[in-house]
């Protein structure tokens, strides 16, 4: 109870699906002030203190206090206080100083009396609409908000928040898909995390309006933000993760390649499409099935003329090592008095939504259908057991589309506002709640039904559900993408902003139709968005109805060597990927990382590097992918390095960048204090990626799914660091399928290298943690960047082998401490 008479601390631990504990301070009782409340000219301002560096920002007018409730945050985080100490126009805290000016305008600042965020105006207010209006500086940029197109910095852009189903969307498009109202502000290297915790048609203008300002504004709903403070980008990341919980840790089969069209239209062509994968050695671990495999478009049903003995396909292609994933829209088919089970059960149990007093039928692909009223706990644990039969089959995921919701009514392509959903759910008091407040958690509500009702029928296995809409805090129950893209080079280009902000956005796990699913793609296109999406996160080749083929061995043997080549890179860099996803899953960092994030001092005037260098980005903490800013052109481009010693992955080459970046005065470069970008000439089979010095990335032997035991050694990449410097990176391994790692059943093991005083790099692999056992019994240790001449152990001289990059040694392992000393 938190009324003032009775307060107990929060629980000290909340599991999340990878694992995360939630680590929540004790709720202090009144006498110890956490903040401030003032009320100015009829309007309240309620500050608290979360953290020292998270801020809860409440306004409402002072006789209409809101409903203190979240469909996004953790409640143990939400709900946590910290004390502060007052003072004359406000409080301070370890990290930050938050002063209220007479007139109510809203300041933030560190204690060196940088101003981080400060309100141009008080709150305003019409009705039940507001709007927030914030000094913008021209050092301001802007990053976040989910999958909108468009660059990657937010500035001088407007949005709307409104899921929305936009086929064929393309860069000038908003909205989309997804609503994730949270941005992170960098301003002279400082970063700021803002969250609008508000789920109806809220909007963000980042200078469009007025190059100073920038504002968010609702026209209904709580006035409720958060701010989180780093001042390092990675700070605000961990905090969001902390607030809203991280990505999850994925089964191990869905960082592999993944297969789609809409739609494979049999079970025949569903098996030759796989024996086609194992025959022409193409590593794949699943394939999708599209609304054609079901009866009519109906959910949950089979065609079975199209796809007889289902079950049986199933686990032919699991005995393949392919995994299963089938839609199942959300759109329940009217059919009363037709033996329609997902019908006549969601109508006994009174689930769908109601309009006027009766249930909404709108139509979408199976005609008139009713829509699940997901906001009541009770109908996502019934949508939960309609899983029950394709489980039992052994389908391994599930896709959620269409669930913006998307209905065939135009212009607005959705349920009419008036539609009433009724509000069941606990830490929410019980009502009624219209349409236009509930649209925007509508899909995310969907995808968490989906995650919680799987989990409930395989309890100790991992859910994969993959959703086309969310809202902040989406990322704890499903994976996403990007959409109905096309089939264009500049939607090749627009894959990276995309999936980047996603990633800053808390969805980690997020993937681009590869090949781009509205028309067909030529086949150099193709090939290089083959090649591009070896380094995301999702990696799933889809296609429109009536497009040509975007397998992988389309176009003929020289492409699909090239695109072979770099699927197999991809499971080679396995153990890495598998190791940053579990990161993920513990500190909220995205797999997929702008520059800005890993080095936000990279530039002279703390600019964003990512501005200079569109097109490049981090594949984990350590590897850097460098595509064209202009894929279809084929003049040289430009590549801009962080500052320091980098590696070329393919290659090996040394590439000392030591030199600072030069700083801008005006949009004018300076050049003559830095060092000019390095030009890559575009080729097709050539994707450009460096490696940091200090980096040590685990490989594996190629494999032909991730099922498939690697044959082989584990190698260690070390790239050795520059003068002065350390190295280190690290290993992760579990089942790939179950939560038996909470339980110890995991492998975890670190690496480190230095260069000695005599000159010699010294490499020391650590014991293992955890009882999981590995599947290599002995290490390779690659050293990069290192002439190494000779090589020892604690036990013996081992004479180094030479290898296209630089030099090897293969050592056993049995789990324990390791020292290796090359000279």
């Amino acid at each position: 109870m938190l009324n003032g008479k009775k307060v107990f601390a929060l629980s000290a631990a909340v599991f999340l699906g990878g694992g995360l504990r939630v680590q929540a301070q004790q709720v202090l009782p009144p006498s110890s002030p956490t903040g401030i409340v003032k009320t100015v000219n009829g309007v309240t301002l309620n500050v608290q203190a979360l953290r020292p560096d998270v801020l809860r920002v409440r306004i409402y007018p002072a006789d209409r206090q809101p409903e203190d409730a979240s469909w996004a945050m953790l409640p143990p985080s939400r709900l946590t206080r910290f004390p502060v100490t007052l003072e004359e126009s406000g409080f301070r805290t370890p990290v930050l100083r938050v002063t209220i000016s007479a007139d109510g305008r809203l300041t933030v600042a560190d204690l060196n009396g940088n101003i981080l965020q400060q309100d141009a105006a008080p709150a305003a207010w019409d009705g039940g609409a507001f709007r927030v209006t914030k000094i913008k500086t021209g050092d301001d940029h802007f990053f976040g908000l989910g999958d909108k197109p468009g660059p990657l910095d937010r500035a001088g852009e407007a949005f709307v928040m409104w899921n929305s189903d936009t086929f064929g969307w393309q860069e000038s498009t908003d909205p989309i898909y997804k609503s994730i109202p949270f941005f992170i502000q960098m301003r002279a290297g400082r970063a700021l995390g803002v969250f609008l915790d508000n789920t109806y048609r809220t909007f963000f203008d980042f200078g469009r309006e007025r190059d100073d300002r920038y504002t968010f504004s609702a026209p209904a709903g709580p006035l409720d933000y958060y701010l989180l403070y780093g001042p390092e980008p990675k700070h605000v990341l961990n905090t969001w993760a902390w607030l809203t919980g991280p990505t999850p840790l994925p089964p191990l089969w869905a960082l592999g390649f993944q297969q789609s069209r809409y739609s494979y239209m049999s079970r025949k062509e569903t098996e030759e499409v796989a024996a086609r994968f194992r025959s022409g050695r193409i590593p794949a671990d699943a394939i999708w099935l599209d609304i054609d495999f079901q009866q009519k478009n109906r959910p949950f049903t089979i065609d079975q003329d199209r796809f007889p003995g289902f079950a049986d396909m199933v686990h032919t292609l699991s005995a393949e090592q392919f995994h299963l994933i089938t839609i199942t829209d959300l759109h329940v088919a009217y059919l009363p008095n037709q033996n329609y089970a997902p019908y006549d059960t969601g109508k006994a149990g009174d689930h769908f939504v109601k309009r006027n007093g009766q249930d909404y039928i709108g139509p979408v692909w199976p005609g008139p259908s009713v829509f699940p009223d997901f906001t009541q706990q009770q109908t996502r644990a019934w949508w939960g057991t309609l899983y029950k039969q394709l489980v039992a089959d052994g389908v391994s995921g599930f896709w959620n589309d269409m669930n913006e919701p998307a209905v065939f009514v135009y212009p607005a392509k959705t349920m009419p506002g008036d539609v009433q959903h009724r509000i069941e759910e606990p830490g929410f008091a019980t009502r009624t709640a219209a349409h236009t407040e509930i649209h925007n958690i509508y899909g995310m509500e969907n995808s968490r039904a989906t995650h919680d009702g799987v989990l409930a029928l395989r309890p100790n296995e991992r859910p994969f559900v993959m959703t086309r809409a969310s809202f902040a805090g989406g990322q704890r129950y499903a994976v996403t993408w990007t959409g109905d893209n096309s089939s264009t080079w500049n939607h090749l280009r627009q894959t990276t902003p995309q999936l980047l902000n996603l990633g800053l956005s808390g969805f980690s796990l997020a993937g681009a139709d590869v090949g781009g699913f509205a028309g067909s793609p030529p086949p150099d296109l193709l090939t290089r968005w083959l090649m591009l999406a070896a380094f995301q996160p999702i990696d799933r080749d889809h296609a429109v109805k009536g497009s040509r083929p975007h397998e992988p061995w389309a176009d003929g043997p020289e492409q699909e060597a090239i695109r072979r080549r770099y699927i197999e890179e991809r499971y080679k860099l396995m153990p890495y990927l598998y190791t940053t996803a579990e990161e993920t899953s513990r500190d909220g960092l995205p797999i997929i990382r702008p520059l800005f994030v890993e080095f936000p001092h990279a530039t002279a005037d703390n600019h964003p590097l990512d501005l200079d260098a569109p097109g490049e980005f981090m594949f984990g903490p350590d590897l850097l992918v460098a595509d064209s800013p202009s894929p279809e052109e084929v003049a040289p481009y430009e590549v801009h390095l962080p500052p320091g010693i980098w590696y070329n992955y393919w290659t090996g080459e040394r590439l000392d960048r030591s030199a600072p970046i030069a700083a801008r005065d005006n949009e004018i470069r300076e050049t003559t204090a830095a060092l000019p970008p390095i030009m890559v000439q575009p080729k097709l089979d050539e994707l450009p990626i460096y490696v940091r010095a200090g980096a040590i990335v685990p490989m594996q032997p190629v494999t032909q799914s991730t099922s498939e035991v690697p044959n082989g050694l584990l190698t260690l990449r070390v790239y050795a660091p520059g003068p002065g410097a350390s190295c280190s990176g690290e290993i992760y391994q579990d089942d790939g399928a179950t939560y038996n790692f909470r339980h110890g059943a995991y492998l975890r093991q670190s690496f480190t290298c230095s260069i000695a005083a005599d000159g010699a790099l010294n490499v020391d692999v650590a014991k293992s943690e955890g009882n999981f056992t590995s599947w290599w019994k002995e290490i390779r240790v690659e050293v990069i960047g290192f002439a190494a001449k000779s090589a020892s152990t604690e036990s013996r001289a081992i004479t180094p082998e030479k290898t296209s990059l630089g030099s090897a040694v293969t050592v056993p392992s049995k789990g324990g401490a390791m020292h290796i000393t090359f000279q």
